[in-house]
């Protein structure tokens, strides 16, 4: 028997999680994509994607969560969180290395070479608040997939 614990599919914690993910990984996107310039960056193309794939699976696991929350259905079975587990792994890399990829290049223009300062017209400050957004995408996914492994563990 598998443990429910807070976070849980088919919770409304676990909805509460998945719909966060979403939320600030949608908002990472549409103020990295707002601000000019940005697909000239690597990183911040690589995080534009990242967090498309991260609202792409978040979306998908809180259909499910509304599914089993309407339908009184129980999502805690071994294939099925063992699923969870790879993907939240998988998104949780992906958002992690993107997110600290895209804080390094505004690092270095900010600081090292200070090119938000001689170039007024760099939208320095979307930058930043898109990799904020996708740190806190990355931080609801850990905590998602930390979940899971524990979920998975109690079988």
């Amino acid at each position: 028997m598998m443990k429910r614990l807070m976070g849980g599919p088919g919770t409304t914690s676990g909805f509460l999680l998945r719909f966060g993910q979403c939320a600030f990984g949608a908002a990472s996107i549409s103020v990295m994509t707002s601000a000019p310039g940005f697909s000239t960056i690597t990183a911040f193309c690589y995080l534009t994607a990242s967090m498309g794939l991260q609202v792409l699976w978040s979306f998908g696991l809180a259909c499910l969560d509304v599914y089993a929350l309407r339908r009184k259905r129980d999502l805690q079975n071994p294939i099925l969180v063992s699923l969870f587990v790879v993907g939240d792994w998988v998104t949780a890399i992906l958002s992690l290395a993107a997110a600290c990829s895209s804080a390094g290049v505004i690092v270095l223009y900010s600081k090292d070479v200070d090119m938000c300062a001689v170039h007024k017209n760099m939208p320095c400050h979307s930058y930043q608040v898109s990799v904020a957004m996708a740190f806190v995408t990355w931080g609801l996914t850990a905590v998602s997939s930390h979940v899971m492994f524990w979920i998975l563990a109690s079988v």
